[in-house]
């Protein structure tokens, strides 16, 4: 059997396919226990979200939790990347110089039992949260979103790059939208402050 990193992009595509499930509650849970191990790893100050499809409620997602870890600037995030690797059992799979993404739960025999997508940025390069809270405050919204997964999933089914560019116009006029609902609130409330978590 081949090892997933000897594996063609397509081989992997078609091993890893893309696929939508009902919303599972249960998700929430997952997200927590993985939170917990991670606060462990990560420095003190970093700031960990459970974000992505999976955390908004009642929509059909891939059973994927995605995490966003931001952490402080004066931390390196390829040593803090590698901490993840040697002490969690994650897989760096892309890197920037400010960005680096992480997965587990990818096995040779398929996906296992709990998979998670980390994101590792530094803190405030946090777009999917506003994405995510925009579409819990906004359930027709939501609905919009469930709706264009589910239109694209047997097109993309075997290719993951092509299933995410078509949701992209979708996500960044949603997130656009929360940042401008967000800053008129800041205004309209005498509050400069900016969104965080």
């Amino acid at each position: 059997m081949k090892k997933l990193s000897e594996m063609t992009l397509e081989e992997l595509w078609r091993l890893f396919p893309v696929f939508l499930t009902a919303h599972d509650p249960h998700w929430a849970e997952v997200f927590r226990t993985e939170c917990v191990c991670l606060k462990y790893i990560l420095p003190d100050s970093a700031v960990i979200n459970h974000i992505g499809s999976t955390a908004i409620s009642g929509i059909a997602a891939k059973p994927i939790i995605d995490i966003l870890a931001e952490i402080p600037h004066t931390c390196d995030i390829r040593d803090t990347a590698e901490i993840l690797q040697n002490s969690a059992g994650y897989t760096i799979m892309s890197e920037t110089e400010t960005r680096i993404s992480l997965n587990k739960g990818y096995t040779e025999n398929g996906f296992a039992e709990n998979v998670f997508h980390l994101h590792l940025r530094y803190l405030g390069d946090n777009d999917e949260i506003y994405f995510r809270d925009y579409l819990n405050s906004h359930p027709d919204t939501a609905k919009k979103y469930e709706d264009l997964k589910l239109g694209l999933w047997k097109k993309y089914e075997f290719d993951r790059d092509g299933y995410t560019a078509a949701k992209t116009e979708f996500v960044k006029h949603y997130t656009e939208l929360a940042k401008c609902a967000l800053n008129r609130t800041n205004k309209n409330n005498g509050d400069d402050v900016q969104h965080s978590e």
